[in-house]
């Protein structure tokens, strides 16, 4: 608990700190102008789609979760990956959006290992069906330096070779029975039953999974424009296949609150070079974060009521047993 504290504690001083030196470096006051000057209407518009997004993804861990045999209702589906959202957007411990849903549906599921297990190749089947995404368009992305698409192309490219291993299987099995029961792919070990539950999921199962995580990733891109045309960011929109990807793996670094400042870092390190003035990366990128948060918040207002009901019926059975 202490050690979960203090990555916390330093979560969110790495946060503020990361965020207050961008914005001495591009300047306050101009990007509190390019902020004030965002289409709000835009900005909204970003924020359903993001929520749309949402009830996709939904789907996709419901596939997944069909595919081992279980079969949660949708809603609980839904609010758990609200409620993760807001953990995601908001806390800076360790009890993240994706450990949310873990616990909370392992009260619904004996198979524990199971639920750990589709939320890992939900996410995975995310990340690799976005940089295949951005390698197919790659060649034609425009506005961006041949150092940024470099990058790129080596990223996809080892992410999508070490993904297909993940979900693969059975070269990973081979390689690791001689290893420590604890840390073994094979046998009967814990770590061993979370990966039989990311592999078994059936091959029908997780193409179904892919093909949600593309119309996903087609909404994410497109969240990712709408708030870059709300600031004004004129960026080609091919290029947006490659930058978003680099930035969701940013967002995977334990290293801030809800991507803050993370994300304005690595904007800054893909857009300015290609010539985007560093205050319109700041205000786009931030802006990209409020959605998020707000959209987080939906989650938070389901947090809260679902606590206080819980606590009006416990003093409820309290009274009714004196």
């Amino acid at each position: 608990m202490l050690r979960k504290r203090l990555a916390g504690g330093l979560r969110v001083v790495l946060s503020v700190l990361t965020l207050g030196i961008l914005i001495s470096q591009v300047g306050g006051r101009d990007l509190l102008n390019a902020l004030r000057g965002a289409d709000v209407g835009l900005l909204v518009l970003a924020w359903a789609l993001f929520l749309l997004g949402v009830v996709v993804r939904v789907f996709r861990w419901r596939a997944l979760l069909h595919g081992l045999g279980l079969r949660p209702p949708f809603w609980l589906l839904l609010r758990l990956y609200l409620v993760g959202g807001f953990f995601n957007a908001f806390l800076p411990s360790g009890f993240g959006g994706d450990v949310v849903r873990v616990v909370e549906l392992g009260q619904h599921e004996e198979d524990r290992a199971a639920v750990l297990g589709t939320v890992l190749v939900d996410r995975l089947t995310g990340i690799l069906s976005l940089l295949a995404m951005g390698l197919a368009v790659l060649p034609f992305a425009k506005g961006l330096t041949p150092a940024v698409c470099w990058v790129f192309a080596g990223v996809a490219g080892a992410g999508l070779l070490a993904g297909a291993l993940v979900l693969e299987g059975r070269l990973l099995r081979r390689l690791t029975p001689w290893l420590p029961t604890r840390v073994s792919l094979a046998g009967e070990g814990a770590l061993a039953k979370v990966y039989a539950a990311v592999t078994g999921s059936g091959s029908r199962a997780l193409w179904v999974a892919l093909g949600l995580s593309t119309v996903f990733n087609l909404i994410n891109v497109l969240v990712h424009w709408v708030c870059g045309r709300a600031v004004g960011l004129e960026l080609q929109s091919s290029a947006y296949f490659v930058v978003v990807p680099l930035l969701a793996l940013a967002l995977l670094l334990p290293i801030s609150v809800g991507g803050l400042g993370a994300r304005d870092w690595v904007g800054q390190l893909l857009l300015v070079p290609s010539g985007v003035p560093d205050t319109l990366s700041a205000a786009w990128t931030l802006s990209v974060w409020a959605v998020t948060a707000a959209a987080g918040l939906v989650g938070g207002l389901i947090y809260l009521y679902e606590g206080l009901a819980g606590l009006a019926r416990r003093r409820e059975e309290s009274a009714s047993t004196r």
